[in-house]
């Protein structure tokens, strides 16, 4: 009897996603007797009735690795914990499904599931896991916020569109004379923001890690213009940043409106302009060093549903591929160190945090 795998996808979309999928499914091949099957659309696949799965064969997954998004889409709403269920007077009230998707693992002839998810995510698998279901999990987020591993897939790919936008921001702040601020995604680490504010040659970054002074950042927009106002100025910021001095309190959520706002408080002399990145950094081609990450982590996962090593995660760590038991993961929230290399770097090249 073929041995058969549940590949779960949970949380946001992300690029790589296609390729780790792609990666469980080859590596599974070249063995006799394993069946990989993915559960569309999270949990929800797996707890409909009747079942919503795709079977997954080499020819279904030829090619995918290039493109976005998932071939079995996700949501990142349907926590089996707590699971929303439609009650006979027509309400909506969230319950503990858990033991529905456990007996359909048994009823069904499932071995083990693969989970691809971030850090809400593995909270699922853990306590999965820990009902004795046979789960390894996969690290899967732009924001690069597991500490566990060294990179999650996706993050290289965000930082890359994020990077980009900077270029291009670059141009239109110089020929108007403006200030342009760039709001990204990474919600409260400020690896994205880091990153394409030293790739792209932003003058301003602000990150969660560092709550920002608007007199510092005002003064490093004023050096950025000449005494008859011509200049330009650009400035990435994390959508979790936050003042540090706005009127005595720490002031977060739709952070690039507010600092216009501020800025527009004092009179400054220039045109300001915001750009909110949003969802085009979860979107399109992943990059090549996350389809590499996504593939290895794919095989890795696999191997380890074969040696049986459950309640685990597959990671890449100080450049090797390893696990790591998911009680090790939960809760361990990889923000930015303030004495990163690349903290060091930025200041080196002038970039302001605001600090």
């Amino acid at each position: 009897m073929k041995q058969r795998i549940l590949i779960v996808n949970s949380g946001g979309d992300c690029p790589g996603m296609n390729a780790v999928i792609r990666a469980i499914v080859k590596r599974a091949s070249r063995e006799l007797d394993w069946e990989i099957i993915g559960s569309i659309n999270g949990f929800d696949g797996f707890l409909a009735e009747p079942l919503e799965i795709m079977p997954l064969t080499k020819d279904i997954v030829e090619g995918i690795h290039i493109y976005g998004g998932t071939i079995l889409t996700t949501n990142n709403k349907r926590n089996p914990f707590c699971y929303p269920v439609k009650q006979e007077d027509g309400t909506i009230l969230n319950e503990d499904v858990s033991d529905k998707l456990i007996y359909n693992l048994k009823v069904f002839g499932f071995d083990a599931i693969i989970h691809i998810g971030g850090n809400e995510s593995h909270k699922i698998s853990l306590k999965l896991a820990q009902k004795g279901v046979n789960i390894i999990g996969i690290p899967k987020t732009i924001n690069n916020d597991l500490a566990s591993t060294d990179y999650s897939f996706g993050f290289q790919t965000a930082a890359q569109v994020a990077t980009e936008a900077v270029d291009k921001l670059v141009t239109t702040a110089s020929s108007h004379n403006r200030v342009l601020i760039l709001e990204v995604m990474g919600r409260d680490a400020g690896w994205i923001a880091l990153h394409a504010a030293v790739a792209g040659g932003a003058d301003v970054c602000l990150i969660p890690e560092i709550p920002f002074s608007m007199d510092k950042v005002i003064k490093k927009l004023k050096s950025r213009y000449s005494a008859d106002g011509r200049g330009f100025a650009n400035i990435v910021v994390a959508e979790g940043a936050h003042f540090k001095d706005k009127k005595g309190a720490s002031i977060s959520g739709n952070i690039a409106s507010k600092i216009t706002a501020a800025l527009k408080e004092i009179n400054f002399e220039a045109d300001i302009r915001e750009t909110i990145l949003g969802h085009l950094q979860r979107g399109g081609t992943p990059n090549a060093f996350d389809r590499i990450l996504a593939t290895e982590l794919g095989v890795k996962a696999f191997e380890l549903v074969k040696e049986k090593k459950f309640g685990t995660m597959a990671i890449h760590k100080n450049s090797e591929l390893t696990h790591i038991n998911l009680t090790e993961v939960i809760d361990k929230y990889n923000k930015v160190n303030l004495s990163h290399n690349l903290i060091h770097t930025a200041k080196g090249i002038g970039i302001s945090f605001g600090d």
